[in-house]
């Protein structure tokens, strides 16, 4: 990666995901290319979900980070394929879903009969590390995210499911 390229990327870190602010966009993995076209640069993103409302809001968030550093030729693509997964978020990512109380989304498991388990993933409480945990929603606050309870420390939370 050249230096220019360096540069746009490290803007982008500070751009971040207007749903899940304690999240960059590069942290959400969502942006899938830069390039530099003469005076023009174009940030290629993968929504989280096909029609993701806050889409807008980081094309333009984007646009406005990148003018504020000199850039003035910036165009946005957004791309559906392939579809984005919750694997290209960063580890550094999914440990600030945590530390907001989100938690963040998991490597499936084996699938197992047991309540502690949906869908073959276990699902860890963010506030007290519990796997004790119980399906309230499969719609959180946001398309992205499913809304859990733990049942030990009897918190709810928002689970960022995986995809």
């Amino acid at each position: 990666m050249d230096t220019i390229e360096q540069k746009i990327l490290s803007i982008l870190e500070t751009v971040n995901d207007p749903e899940v602010p304690v999240l960059s966009i590069i942290d959400l993995g969502i942006v899938r290319d830069i390039k530099i076209n003469e005076n023009e640069i174009e940030v290629i993103i993968t929504p989280t979900y096909s029609g993701c409302p806050a889409m807008d809001a980081i094309s333009i968030n984007i646009k406005l980070a990148l003018f504020e550093h000199g850039y003035k030729k910036i165009k946005i693509t957004s791309v559906l394929s392939p579809a984005w997964t919750t694997d290209w978020m960063t580890e550094s990512g999914k440990q600030k879903l945590k530390a907001f109380g989100i938690a963040p989304p998991t490597v499936k498991q084996q699938v197992c009969h047991t309540e502690l388990f949906h869908d073959g993933e276990a699902i860890q409480c963010p506030r007290c590390n519990s796997y004790n945990t119980k399906l309230i929603s499969q719609f959180g606050s946001t398309a992205c995210k499913a809304l859990y309870q733990c049942n030990d420390c009897h918190e709810p939370f928002d689970y960022f499911k995986c995809h």
